[in-house]
């Protein structure tokens, strides 16, 4: 225990830090008249495709001689995100007329560039004062906006920025471009172009501490909120009508059949065993392929965990909008140290059920889930490096995630598991185990384990929907995400309604006599990632305006190991509820 407790202590130490120094260069905001501010350009790509981005320098704007880089911490890599310093001069406080950066002659090649970003609605992205800020590179007409052949492109060549300030602090800016100040790059040929800029100082009375609220109100409007507690209470509908259901069919059934199982001694010789009851020898036989089976609920277990220690985090506030590879920073700090709860209860349930090789156990556990996150990401990599794309992330960021994994999540993940083989205990089953299996009665085709988990994925994935096109949104688009209690909510009704189901159809299960209820329990819980992916083609096509081969294979590719993960959460959620379902049934009859 008192590993446990320093081991979290340290979690929360070094999350803390790595968040925190995800700040600008001028930590405490303040500044005098005429000081520096922090501006950095970060990154430009197509607006509908989130994950296709670039370099801002990557486009022939003016480029300084020497390209100044802002020093990144591990989440603002992963996030894609590369700052340089960007080409305007903005101190505190001095408005700037319109003034030149450079005056360029664009080349046959320049132009086409530009203009097929332009036609591809690329955006960039700054920020000033750790404030982001975007703007799009141009304009384009065209008759037909699906097929811009022949569309004419002009671009911005004029960018005015208003900066609202509040004292000896910062609080809002905008970007305004001006329709007027453009060039046309329809036609092939050199352009000359002179890129200017013009800045405007506004005082407010807008508070320091409110100054990033704008960017979360889009989600915590009325007519949102309101959608959002409908998806709360459709949960809460399912999740009452279920449980009605469940106390009622299984309150009545487990009645009838403890009178029927437990009847006078006069009378106990007359009665035949049916049901349920009559495999009380077989229904705690250990599954087949124990090792995989413990790999996967230590996996999930972990899993769970860190999901709850990203709730925690998110509801104190620590992913505020654009805190740049905040998320990104928990999730491998946490996943790390998480790696000894996966090991510990990997080992020790193995060893419980009777395992021999704890480790095979352990190198099933550790791979499980990153190993298909590993080929996945090596795959997206590729792709990405393939496309010069921020996406890809540098080999010293590849070797800083491999120092984590073998210095920190391999040693916790042994650790944890030679804990859980020395505090392993027997498997505390009410009824004893016949030496040789039951047949399994021929079962109709919806009796079956797909068609079982069909059912089972269903009404989980049914109380989430509502929200899960929000997270999409926010995840696979410019959406921002901040009502985490709401969120938090509908996760717990999720988790409930997982174990619900599985009760059900485990109780079901055995009353056909099918005693193989361990991985069915299991499969039937995680179904609902399945659903979840299947509404990832949905949105795909039909909510997003995606396209192109990197943004596809990014977003299946990620998604497909995120889905992953909630099914072996979530089918580590149902085993257990139905664990706790099938001892007490058989706790509460007399088993000879």
């Amino acid at each position: 225990m008192g590993k446990s407790t320093a081991c979290l202590v340290g979690a929360i130490v070094i999350l803390w830090c790595c968040i925190s120094h995800v700040t600008s260069d001028a930590s405490d905001h303040r500044y005098n008249k005429g000081d520096s501010v922090p501006f950095y350009a970060n990154k430009v790509g197509p607006f509908h495709n989130p994950s296709e981005t670039y370099r801002y320098f990557d486009l022939p704007f003016c480029s300084p001689a020497n390209v100044e880089e802002k020093k990144e911490d591990l989440g603002e890599v992963l996030n894609g995100d590369r700052l340089v310093v960007a080409p305007y001069k903005l101190d505190f406080q001095i408005d700037r007329e319109p003034e030149s950066i450079c005056k360029k002659r664009l080349t046959k090649e320049e132009v086409a560039q530009f203009r097929h970003a332009v036609l591809k609605d690329y955006f960039y992205q700054m920020y000033y004062d750790d404030l982001p800020i975007w703007g799009f590179l141009g304009k384009f007409d065209s008759e037909d906006k699906d097929d811009p052949t022949g569309a004419t492109v002009h671009l911005f060549k004029h960018v005015h920025l208003e900066i609202l300030y509040n004292k000896d602090r910062i609080i809002d800016v905008f970007i305004r471009n001006d329709p007027h100040a453009v060039v046309d790059l329809t036609q092939d040929r050199e352009v000359d172009v002179d890129f200017t800029y013009s800045a405007k100082w506004t005082e407010t009375d807008i508070p320091f501490e409110k100054r990033l609220e704008k960017y979360s109100q889009t989600s915590s409007l009325s007519h949102n909120l309101e959608i959002h507690w409908f998806s709360v209470i459709n949960s809460c509908v399912t999740v009452l009508l279920l449980t009605g259901f469940l106390a009622i069919i299984l309150m009545r059934v487990l009645k009838n059949d403890f009178v029927k199982f437990t009847p006078d001694e006069e009378a106990v010789d007359d009665q035949e065993e049916s049901g349920w009851k009559y495999i009380h020898g077989d229904v705690f036989r250990y599954p087949r392929y124990k090792s995989l089976f413990a790999a996967a609920l230590g996996t999930g277990t972990q899993l769970f965990t860190l999901t709850i220690f990203i709730f925690m985090l998110a509801l104190v506030g620590v992913f505020y909008p654009y805190n740049r590879g905040a998320l990104f920073t928990a999730l491998v700090i946490i996943y790390a140290l998480t790696s000894g709860i996966a090991g510990y209860y990997a080992a020790s349930f193995y060893y419980t059920i009777e395992g021999k090789n704890w480790v095979k156990i352990l190198v099933l556990t550790g791979s499980l889930f990153s190993g298909p996150l590993f080929l996945t990401f090596s795959f997206l990599n590729t792709v990405a490096l393939a496309y010069n794309s921020t996406a890809a992330l540098p080999f010293g960021t590849i070797v800083v995630i491999f120092l984590i994994w073998t210095l920190v999540t391999s040693p916790l993940l042994v650790l944890g598991g030679i804990a859980g083989k020395n505090s392993q205990s027997g498997f505390q089953a009410p009824c004893r185990t016949n030496k040789y299996p039951r047949e399994i009665p021929q079962l109709p085709w919806y009796r079956r384990t797909l068609a079982q988990m069909a059912m089972a994925g269903f009404l989980p994935f049914s109380a989430i929907f509502i929200e899960l096109y929000y997270i999409f949104a926010s995840v696979w688009g410019h959406q921002i995400y901040t009502i985490y209690s709401i969120l938090f909510i509908v996760f717990i009704i999720l988790l409930i309604v997982t174990a619900f189901v599985t009760v059900a159809l485990t109780y079901f299960q055995l009353a056909t006599e099918d005693h193989e209820w361990w991985w069915r329990s299991f499969l039937c819980g995680g179904s609902t990632g399945l659903f979840i992916y299947g509404y990832c083609l949905y949105y795909y096509h039909a909510r997003s305006d995606m396209s192109g081969f990197m943004q596809t294979s990014f977003f299946f590719g990620y998604m497909a190991c995120i889905c992953y993960g909630f099914f072996l959460m979530l089918g580590t959620v149902g085993f257990h509820a139905a664990l706790i379902f099938v001892r007490h049934i058989y706790h509460s009859i007399k088993c000879e």
